[in-house]
C-alpha cells in the first residue's frame, strides 16, 4: 500500500473513531462512515468491507497507540514509581475523556461479537497492558521502590481495576478526584504514596 492509500486509510480510522464514540458500535453503518469521511461509498470499500472490519482497525489503532505510551515511558530517565504514576495518569484522561471514548462502542462490539475471535483479540489486547505493568512492578521490586510478591497478579489486578473504571465513568459517572483516590489506592497497594 502506497503512502497515499497509508494517509488516506488512517484518515478513514480517525473519522470512524468519532463516529464509533458518538454512536456505539450497533447503530453505525458504512454509511455513516461515508458522510463523516466525506468520500465515496466505494472509496470506503477499497480499505473496510464492513463496520467490524473498520471497528477492529480503531481497535488496533487504539492499541498501538498504548503500546507507544508504554515504550516511551520505558525510554524516559525515570524512576518504575513515576513510571506507574504517569500510566496511570495517562488511563485517568483517557477514562475522564468526553470526547472520543470508546467504552461504550468496545463492550457493544464484544457483546455483538462473542465468537472465539472476538475473546482472543481482548485477552491479547488485555494481556499487552498486563505485560507492560507487570514489567514496571518487577522493575520497581528490583530497584526497591515497589513492594509485591506477585507483580503477575498485581499488574492483572490494576488491568481489572483500570476497565472496571471505564464502565464505572461511562454508566454512573467519575470525577478527577475519584480518579485521584483510585490511583492513590492502587499506588498504595504497591507501598507507594503519592504526593
Amino acid at each position: 500500500m502506497g503512502e497515499k492509500s497509508l494517509h488516506k486509510k488512517r484518515y478513514i480510522v480517525e473519522k470512524a473513531k468519532d463516529v464509533f464514540h458518538r454512536m456505539g458500535y450497533k447503530a453505525v453503518t458504512m454509511k455513516d462512515i461515508v458522510e463523516e469521511c466525506d468520500i465515496s461509498r466505494g472509496g470506503l470499500y477499497l480499505y473496510f468491507s464492513n463496520v467490524k472490519e473498520l471497528f477492529e482497525a480503531v481497535l488496533e489503532q487504539e492499541a498501538e497507540i498504548n503500546k507507544d505510551i508504554m515504550e516511551s515511558l520505558e525510554e524516559k530517565d525515570i524512576t518504575p514509581g513515576e513510571m506507574m504514576l504517569l500510566y496511570l495518569s495517562q488511563q485517568k484522561k483517557e477514562i475522564l475523556k468526553k470526547n472520543g471514548n470508546l467504552s461504550v462502542a468496545k463492550f457493544e462490539y464484544m457483546f455483538d461479537n462473542k465468537a472465539q475471535d472476538i475473546k482472543d483479540f481482548r485477552r491479547a489486547y488485555f494481556n499487552k497492558a498486563v505485560v507492560g505493568l507487570e514489567q514496571i512492578i518487577i522493575d520497581g521490586v528490583g530497584q526497591e521502590w515497589m513492594v509485591c510478591d506477585n507483580p503477575a497478579a498485581a499488574a492483572r489486578n490494576i488491568v481489572y481495576t483500570l476497565e472496571g473504571l471505564k464502565v464505572t465513568a461511562q454508566t454512573t459517572g467519575l470525577t478527577s478526584d475519584d480518579m485521584d483516590k483510585e490511583i492513590e489506592y492502587i499506588m498504595s497497594t504497591l507501598g507507594m504514596v503519592v504526593e
